[in-house]
């Protein structure tokens, strides 16, 4: 599913315009991103948490040389279902 399909879900669930629809799920998308870029997590009851992990600095190859590189310490989104969501795909 494309953000675009998902707008026009949104707008005939909702029964919404699609832009409408569309700023609505501009604005929850960008509240999600605004909150994990603080550093928080994001709890949807029934469908998931949304989480920031700290991954450490470390040493890693370059696979085209074998050379030895440093690859930064980083924070990268994680997203985990809830059992609900679990639930209702098995």
């Amino acid at each position: 599913m494309s953000k675009k399909d998902l707008i026009d879900a949104v707008a005939k669930e909702a029964e919404l315009t699609k832009d409408k629809a569309t700023v609505a799920v501009d604005a929850v998308l960008g509240h999600i991103r605004s909150a994990m870029k603080d550093g928080n997590e994001v709890r949807i009851p029934d469908f998931g948490t949304f989480k920031v992990a700290k991954r450490k600095a470390r040493e890693g190859r370059n696979p085209a040389t074998g050379a030895t590189i440093n690859i930064p310490a980083s924070r990268v989104p994680k997203f985990s279902p809830s059992k609900g969501l679990k639930d209702a795909l098995n």
